[in-house]
């Protein structure tokens, strides 16, 4: 693709590491000056120096919890601030906790899971889409599971948050169209470092019920990732890609 994305501004939350990390690198690679939100600055910062070094565009490290709007609040006026516009946001922050059972999940868990995988994503979006809408187009990304469409007993409250998500991908895409495009990526198991806990009946598992006969690395998410943030994607809004393997 080339520069496909040259002088645009892409910001990933949950950028500095798993599936946001492949995105960043991605992106810069692209030609994109990146902002890359997460909840820990240092990593954020470390990951932007490497980036500038390597690719030769602007990185702007920034420490956000999705899950609290004051600070969605913050990242995007930081943004403004610095670069002055958003071409493109990929909500990828998410989180799940793990539970004896579903009694046991607390309200402070459950609204935790809710707040990073859905409530952020909404906030940012609500804040830049009607920008990107009045700049002329852009396009958001969000970030989904498979957990969506077929919830496992372990995992209740993200899936519902991960559903609501998606439900949020039509409804952003009918509020801020024409201008902007809005589409989720729905993605299977992947190897990242929180995969690094799996032990190795679970990841024999996973590769056993897709078709490709694996789980996904980081770079499997980067082609989507371009065709939705790029012109390749011009008449694709309110859309479900499934990245998956072929799940079954």
């Amino acid at each position: 693709m080339g520069k496909s994305l040259s002088e645009k501004v892409v910001v990933v939350t949950g950028g500095s590491r798993g599936l946001g990390r492949e995105m960043v690198h991605a992106f810069a690679d692209a030609g994109a000056h990146v902002v890359i939100a997460s909840r820990k600055l240092d990593a954020c910062a470390a990951l932007a120096a490497e980036v500038r070094a390597k690719y030769g565009v602007r990185a702007l490290p920034v420490a956000c919890n999705v899950g609290v709007w004051e600070q969605c609040d913050a990242l995007v006026e930081a943004v403004y601030a610095e670069l002055g516009t958003v071409d493109v946001l990929v909500n990828n922050a998410g989180m799940s906790l793990l539970y004896p059972s579903l009694d046991q999940v607390t309200e402070a868990m459950f609204d935790k899971v809710i707040a990073t995988n859905l409530k952020g994503a909404f906030r940012l979006s609500a804040l830049i889409g009607p920008r990107m809408a009045a700049a002329g187009g852009g396009s958001i990304i969000n970030i989904s599971s498979i957990e969506a469409a077929k919830p496992e007993p372990l995992a209740v409250p993200y899936a519902a948050a991960k559903a609501g998500l998606e439900a949020l991908t039509g409804g952003l895409a009918q509020t801020y169209g024409p201008a902007v495009r809005v589409n989720t990526i729905r993605c299977g198991a992947f190897d990242t470092d929180i995969a690094k806990a799996w032990p190795q009946e679970m990841r024999d598992h996973l590769a056993q019920h897709n078709a490709l006969g694996r789980i996904g690395v980081p770079a499997d998410i980067v082609g989507a990732a371009l065709f939705f943030a790029s012109d390749a994607s011009a008449f694709c809004t309110g859309a479900t890609l499934a990245m998956d393997g072929g799940w079954r």
